[in-house]
């Protein structure tokens, strides 16, 4: 088979291929002279538009790590569960809305930079520059670590009466300098807590001072913790914090004596207030009620304010849980000797009675007033030591020995208040370590602290009574419905 030769491309004639080459080369020329301006505007928008590396870290800076963190993770906790309602406020954004308007204001910004790309030049150049603060440090000397000059902080503290809020400095905190290519500084703020920014952006004369404030939502958790060796250990499993647990004991100190009653297997449920910002939990808040069996008795208690504005703890039918007195003047104490008619005397080796209770602690623990009163002594008395003696009212006194020391301003004449700390654990006078002997006396005669029955405050008044069982009632509920809930999860 014979094959075709392929067919030639076509002649055109030399004054064609002129014709056309002239063409192209007068349409190149006008390009040249007269740009498009399409194209202009593309070239300029997507130099303004790229990030320089110091917007990129304000953006990972700003942007929250995940939804699904262990904030999450520590909401579906049985120990701390969080309402789901509400949303934290601020006053410069607030919640979802924030995004929202950082993005509009973004995208304001950058129209403003297109519309004068020489102010936008300085942007890409900029530095982001985090120092923290050292001891001995100032603004000046924070300011030359970011190789800033000394006129730039006599610029900030001139621009405005506010700046000078960043010269109270705190040890540790963090202050954050965006500087530019020049080496000028165009913004400068720190974080002075999770509810409170300042700061300070280069304006057209000087620099414009700002306050952002953020304030947390209240939300209600719950808490459930069984004591295997103490209630401080459970309070923490539980996710209380340290004064959680002291507020826990003073609520109750009227009827349980940590020191003795506590056993193991005894169980508490607290309902209490959570500060939450972002998600996050920054705080808590008060103890609204509260639930603690000990020794098979179920004590509660809930926290009410009168319309008088008065605040104290009730039990779920209304009685006080406030008494004259509490049981013991030391938080978590072990009882060393008890009260007792004929004991033998550590020191002195021959049989005497102990009339009072003695609470070991270690030295400098706090001692507390167990009621309201006036100090009739604060001195030294032979065996006892350092010691303060208080009169409650013309029927009860307390004693308190072998004090290391005295708290600030207890002197005879001076009103206390109960839970007021009055001196703390030593070990002068008649003492083998430290410890605090305790003792208490009706109409002079000395009785056991332990075993006193001690006088009640009055209940809730009656025309208060319908407002409190509408807070006290919803808080019971909640605490049988989250107990029920978290039993039904460990089947």
């Amino acid at each position: 088979m014979i094959e075709t030769p392929p067919k030639a491309p076509p002649l055109y004639p030399k004054s064609h291929l002129l014709a056309a080459s002239g063409i192209a080369a007068l349409l190149s020329l006008a390009l040249l002279v007269f740009p498009s301006s399409e194209v202009e505007a593309k070239k300029t928008s997507m130099a303004i538009d790229l990030e320089s590396p110091a917007d990129q870290l304000k953006k990972e800076q700003n942007t929250p790590a995940s939804d699904t963190d262990d904030t999450e993770n520590a909401t579906d906790s049985p120990f701390a569960k969080i309402n789901q309602d509400g949303d934290e406020q601020n006053t410069a954004d607030s919640g979802d809305d924030s995004d929202a308007e950082q993005a509009e204001a973004d995208a304001d910004a950058s129209s403003k930079a297109k519309a004068k790309p020489t102010a936008a030049a300085a942007v890409p150049g900029s530095v982001h520059k985090q120092v923290v603060v050292a001891k001995g440090d100032t603004l000046s000397t924070l300011f030359q670590k970011v190789g800033l000059p000394a006129s730039a902080v006599a610029e900030v503290m001139a621009s405005d009466k506010q700046a000078s809020q960043f010269s109270k400095l705190r040890h540790g905190q963090m202050l954050e300098f965006e500087v530019s290519a020049d080496g000028q500084l165009q913004s400068l703020h720190s974080k002075l807590s999770d509810l409170e920014t300042i700061r300070l952006n280069r304006a057209a004369t000087g620099f414009a001072f700002e306050r952002e404030t953020n304030k947390p939502v209240m939300r209600e958790a719950y808490a459930h913790g069984v004591i295997t060796s103490n209630l401080s250990v459970a309070a923490q499993r539980a996710g209380l914090s340290h004064k959680q647990v002291t507020d826990l004991a003073g609520i109750f100190g009227y009827d349980i004596d940590f020191a003795q009653d506590i056993r193991h297997g005894d169980e508490f449920e607290v309902i209490y207030e959570q500060r939450v910002l972002k998600g996050n939990v920054i705080g808590t808040g008060n103890i609204l009620s509260a639930r603690f069996v000990s020794r098979g008795k179920t004590y509660t208690a809930v926290r009410y304010t009168s319309k008088q504005g008065t605040t104290n703890y009730y039990t779920a039918s209304g009685d006080s849980m406030r008494k004259a007195f509490v049981r013991s003047p030391v938080d978590f104490a072990r009882i060393s000797s008890r009260f007792s008619g004929g004991r033998k005397h550590p020191i002195l080796n021959k049989i005497r009675a102990h009339q009072g209770v003695d609470y070991a602690a270690p030295r400098g623990t706090p001692i507390k007033a167990t009621g309201d009163g006036k100090i009739f002594m604060a001195g030294r008395k032979g065996g006892y030591g350092n010691v303060v003696i208080i009169q409650h009212g013309k029927t009860y006194r307390t004693l308190y020995g072998h004090m290391q020391g005295f708290a600030k301003g207890i002197r005879a004449g001076v009103p206390v208040r109960q839970g007021q700390v009055i001196g703390y654990i030593g070990t002068t006078g008649l003492s083998t370590g430290p410890h605090v002997h305790y003792e208490f006396q009706v109409n002079g005669v000395h009785v056991d602290p332990l075993g006193q029955k001690l006088p009640m405050a009055d209940p809730i008044a009656k025309s208060e009574r319908g407002r409190f069982m509408q807070q006290s009632q919803p808080l019971m509920a909640r605490m049988e419905q989250e107990k029920a809930t978290m039993l039904a999860s460990k089947r």
